[in-house]
């Protein structure tokens, strides 16, 4: 049986290494988005924590100074967690152009697969017409040795 050869197995093994690449940088996608969410999360803990913290300065005698550098981190804070909203937002952003890269990249994939499938289902069609016509011959030839050997093939000339 002859060797299957898919000509166009360099663009697929293409289509491998481009589709590995686009896994990889949704997975770095994900972990940077993670990242931001993480951050932003500490954020808003920290900003509770102030909250915390004023209502116990309104409780004991009033320090004006402490209440207002209070008052000060919960509005810096508000600051930062706006800013990190938006750090998440673009992280998300990033994620999803990475998830449609890496669908786009799969298809094409799965594409080429399909036509490797196909050139190999006809590789196999063309080598059993091959192996028929030889066996075919085979049979012929052999046939037509017996008939010689057996004197059935020769004419006799009268």
């Amino acid at each position: 049986m002859a060797k299957f050869r898919y000509r166009m197995q360099n663009v697929l093994n293409i289509k491998l290494s481009m589709e590995r690449q686009a896994k990889q940088q949704y997975a770095e996608a994900n972990a940077k988005l993670r990242e931001e969410e993480e951050k932003l999360n500490v954020l808003l803990r920290r900003k509770f924590e102030y909250e915390q913290k004023a209502r116990e300065l309104l409780k004991d005698s009033l320090n004006v100074r402490e209440i207002s550098q209070n008052n000060e981190a919960i509005t810096r804070m508000e600051e930062f967690i706006i800013q990190q909203r938006r750090a998440v937002q673009t992280a998300m952003k990033n994620v999803e152009k990475a998830r449609q890269k890496m669908t786009e990249v799969m298809q094409e994939r799965k594409t080429h697969e399909r036509l490797r499938e196909k050139a190999f289902d006809e590789f196999l069609v063309e080598e059993k017409q091959h192996e028929s016509k030889e066996i075919d011959e085979l049979v012929s030839y052999t046939y037509g040795q017996r008939l010689r050997e057996t004197g059935h093939g020769e004419s006799t000339g009268t």
